[in-house]
């Protein structure tokens, strides 16, 4: 007892120890409850709310050790003077593999001055200071060879391209899962609204990146990682407001560790708003929920639940140029001013969308949507085109440690999808008084009330999908340089297409005789019933993969195969097999692709690195590249394409991270894509022939970089410079039968070589200065400049020998961004955080997309014929276009407690 009282005096008398903060090394989060002990003593002490430490200890030599569950243990010596506490500074644990280190394996994240490909990091930081109101990768245009834009504007229609690859060739992946469409590959990003508040970071990896599933990763991989679950117990309420009278509330609520062994974390969005183009409104709910559970040391469960059910007004159709705004038409170089006449100035400007109009006449009807009638969302006008979707993505990770060179990665993951978006069907009526024709609803409504028959109606055209999958991954270090992985990713899918009745506009029902399963006594169609087509797609995948990596000091050299499997199939529901009163179906065999790639990254010094890489991918086809959905037809010799990549790439850091640059060149070839004609056959029966060899080469140079010569200062830049193009003509012939069953043999070309990819800017540039005039204040001025803008166009258009012009460039264009946030001086466990965003701060009106010889909206005259003929084809009068979003503003609080 006396023992006891005397160490105990001298440790309050001493006034001597040890202090600091212990963090995760990955995502920099403080460690609540993390272990700090004196080796070979009872005396230690668990870190706080903040993931600090104080701990007494009488002066002289000692071993510090810092555990944490699920984390590598850290021993630190030190040697404490008398009357004074030793600072250890910032500790950071390593994950063991099984806490969020194992999402970051399942999700395959690239790592600095380790893994051998290009990337950039979005962090949570940067993403709630520059996102605001847009979509999520609107705030990916600061990263090289990205474009992101909001085409028309509605909420969640944005879109990305990566070195001048769109998004069905870029692969998108939350958590580790992927959710490119099963289908088509694209990513229809309504389906995340919301999402951006549980995000902690976003990885691009451009090129064909470090992701060794078989997605679709050409252009690149852009990694959402969310976390499972906050470590630190409390909440936050965000409440935004912005111009189209943008109302935004979020909350999520964490529990914080809990026993050391389980965290719960849940949020939940409300968004509103009329939008800023034309009746672009929105009306939507986002949730997530994330959980997660330490078993044991070895073994760490994590639940994901996300979703955001929504509906909101579409604006889909571009425009001519004039249609926006005479003199900004006039303003263009090349563009034909007897143009105008043909193209009226639309009253709403720059704000113009053809998808709706207003409703005089009074009427009521209801409007059918996911499964029930509901009242439409404006009395006073209707929506052409509006989407409503929700698609739920829940997945259960399993991390396991089997033994302590081999652990197990385990995630099984269901994604849901119920909705669809609005069209016209039948014969509706039409004003075409304006620079394009709408629907005039008053004399369509006038029209259908004559009799009981709708003559036009609106139609919802659904897409019900169900996917499961699994992705396993197997580690093993072989020694302290070598690591092995054995993967496996399998899904299935089911998807439901079918179009149904929305809005019988007046009528008491739409006849259809689509189904030739109704008989004629069925052919009256009223709310909900289905039309036009109705049939289910089936997907089944399998891949697996085998990657060895080794790893010195100064040197990380990796290699990959993999293989996959897809089989297709098909069954419609409105239509017979032939001779027989069965649905009609259709599948192919298993068809296979496979991928091969390799780097290196070698490490100069400890502030230069340089890395290779490079791969081919066999990509298989995608759904509608193999069967025709309208009639069952399979392609089944349809040829992969095709793609080779190569980069070489240098990173210097200052010792003291006060500048970093990171450069890159790369190379990526695209052969043998493909387009579907229609044959006929021997017998007289219709078919499908998919001509190959188009092959086109991208290749650039990138760069990005941040200096922070002082305190209050930040400069950030990034840019790319880059030559897409068609490389060759393709030529050749097929096999056809005319009327009389006679082979006959087409001969095709398609003038294409030296012709430019559109879609996107060729040249690039982002520059950021941030700057800090008070502790917890920041202004942010963001400039982007984009030039070398090809409008879309389709290569397989360019079937006569003189056409050989590029398509039309758009005009560059710099548009500025400005951020500002301060965070309240407030005492206690309360922060009060307030920001301001202004997008396009000096309103610039500039072209964001652009479609080369629009068959709709480009400068057209009739021959001697009365045939229509675009004068002067791949122009500025001939191109449709989205203009840029005028200057907006988003503002709001965030609460933090």
């Amino acid at each position: 007892m006396v023992t006891a009282l005397v160490l105990f005096a001298q440790v309050i008398l001493a006034q001597s120890g040890i202090k600091g903060v212990v963090k995760d090394t990955e995502m920099s989060e403080d460690m609540i409850g993390a272990t700090v002990m004196v080796e070979g003593t009872t005396n230690g002490i668990a870190t706080d709310a903040d993931g600090k430490f104080k701990l007494d200890i009488a002066p002289g030599p000692y071993v510090i050790d810092i555990s944490y569950v699920g984390y590598v243990s850290q021993r630190v010596d030190v040697t404490i003077e008398e009357g004074k506490y030793f600072d250890m500074g910032v500790i950071k644990l390593t994950s063991s593999d099984i806490v969020l280190g194992g999402i970051l394996i399942v999700a395959d994240r690239a790592t600095e001055r380790q893994t051998p490909v290009a990337f950039s990091n979005v962090e949570k930081k940067q993403i709630q200071e520059q996102l605001g109101s847009r979509d999520i990768p609107m705030v990916m245009n600061v990263t090289p060879s990205v474009y992101a834009t909001q085409q028309g504007g509605g909420s969640g229609d944005a879109r990305i391209n990566v070195r001048g690859f769109n998004q069905a060739n870029v692969a998108v992946m939350i958590n580790g899962v992927p959710v490119n469409d099963m289908e088509n590959g694209w990513v229809y990003w309504s389906n995340w609204d919301g999402l951006g508040d549980a995000t902690n970071s976003i990885q691009m990896q451009r090129g064909l990146s470090a992701v060794n599933l078989a997605t679709p990763s050409i252009g690149g991989t852009m990694n959402i990682i969310t976390n499972p679950a906050e470590q630190k117990g409390g909440f936050q309420y965000k409440q935004e407001f912005g111009s189209g009278n943008y109302i935004k509330s979020s909350l999520f609520g964490h529990s914080g560790l809990v026993d050391g062994k389980w965290a719960v974390s849940a949020g939940g969005v409300r968004k509103v708003g009329e939008g800023v183009i034309d009746k672009t409104w929105t009306d939507a709910w986002a949730y997530y929920f994330g959980a997660a559970y330490n078993i044991n040391t070895k073994n760490r469960l994590e639940l994901y639940a996300t979703g955001a059910p929504q509906r909101h007004g579409q604006n889909l159709y571009k425009q001519n140029i004039a249609a926006y705004g005479h003199e900004f038409a006039k303003s263009i170089d090349g563009y034909d001013h007897n143009a105008l006449s043909a193209f009226p100035e639309a009253q709403s400007g720059r704000l113009y969308n053809e998808n709706w109009n207003e409703v005089t006449n009074k009427y009521e009807g209801q409007q059918y949507w996911n499964s029930s009638s509901k009242d439409r969302y404006s009395p006073h006008y209707i929506n052409e085109r509006e989407n409503f979707y929700h698609k739920p993505l829940v997945n259960l990770n399993w991390y396991s440690e089997l033994s302590n060179n081999v652990s197990l990665f385990t995630t099984a993951y269901y994604s849901g999808g119920k909705g669809g978006g609005s069209g016209t069907l039948g014969s509706l009526k039409w004003d075409r008084t304006g620079p394009s024709q709408i629907v005039d609803w008053n004399a369509t409504l006038d029209n259908n009330m004559q009799t009981d028959t709708a003559f036009g109606i609106l139609r919802n055209s659904v897409n019900n999908q169900n996917t499961l999958g699994l992705i396993s991954k197997l580690k093993w270090k072989v020694n302290e340089k070598v690591n092995v992985s054995f993967g496996i990713d399998g899904r299935t899918a089911t998807i439901d297409h079918y179009r149904e009745v929305r809005d019988l506009l007046g009528g008491k029902y739409y006849v259809s005789d689509d189904n030739e399963f109704d008989s004629p006594g069925q052919y009256n169609k009223v709310l909900g019933d289905k039309v036009y087509y109705n049939f289910t797609n089936t997907v089944n995948w399998m891949g697996g993969y085998g990657q060895i990596e080794y790893r010195t000091g100064f040197l990380s050299i990796y290699g990959m195969a993999g293989y996959s499997t897809i089989n297709y199939g098909y069954t419609n529901h409105f239509k017979k097999a032939e001779g027989s009163d069965a649905e009609l179906t259709a599948k192919t065999g298993a068809i296979g692709g496979y991928q091969i790639k390799g780097g290196a990254n070698y490490n100069l010094s400890e502030t230069v690195n340089v890395f290779v890489n490079g791969g081919y991918v066999s990509k298989v086809p995608i759904f509608d590249a193999v069967i025709n959905d309208r009639d069952g037809t399979v392609d089944a010799d349809r040829e992969n394409e095709k793609f080779t990549s190569a980069e070489l790439g240098m990173q210097y850091k200052t010792i003291n991270n006060k500048f970093t640059v990171n450069g890159n060149f790369y190379y990526t070839m695209w052969q043998d894509r493909s387009r579907s004609v229609g044959i006929r056959l021997q017998d007289g029966s219709e078919g499908n022939i998919f001509l190959t060899g188009m092959d086109q080469s991208h290749m650039g140079f990138e760069i990005e970089g941040a200096w922070r010569p002082v305190d209050v200062l930040r400069f950030d830049f990034g840019g790319s410079i880059a030559n897409w193009e068609h490389t060759n003509d393709v030529t050749g012939q097929y096999k056809n039968y005319d009327s009389d069953g006679v082979e006959e043999e087409v001969p095709y070309t398609y003038y294409v070589k030296g012709l430019k990819i559109g879609d996107a800017p060729q040249t690039q540039l982002a520059l950021g200065l941030s700057v800090y005039p008070a502790k917890e204040f920041r202004i942010q001025l963001v400039g982007r400049y984009y030039a070398n803008h090809y409008a879309n166009w389709d290569p397989f258009s360019r079937t006569a020998e003189g056409d050989t012009e590029q398509s039309w460039k758009t005009p560059s264009y710099t548009v500025f961004d400005l951020h500002a946030d301060y965070s309240l001086p407030l005492q206690g466990d309360v922060d009060i955080n307030i920001f301001f965003h202004v997008f396009n701060l000096f309103d610039e009106i500039y072209i964001s997309d652009a479609s080369d010889n629009s068959r709709y909206n480009s400068y057209q005259l009739r021959d001697a014929n009365d045939d229509k003929y675009i004068v002067n084809p791949h122009s500025a009068d001939a191109a449709e276009v989205f203009l840029g979003v005028p200057q907006v503003f988003n503002f709001g609080f965030v609460i933090n407690y």
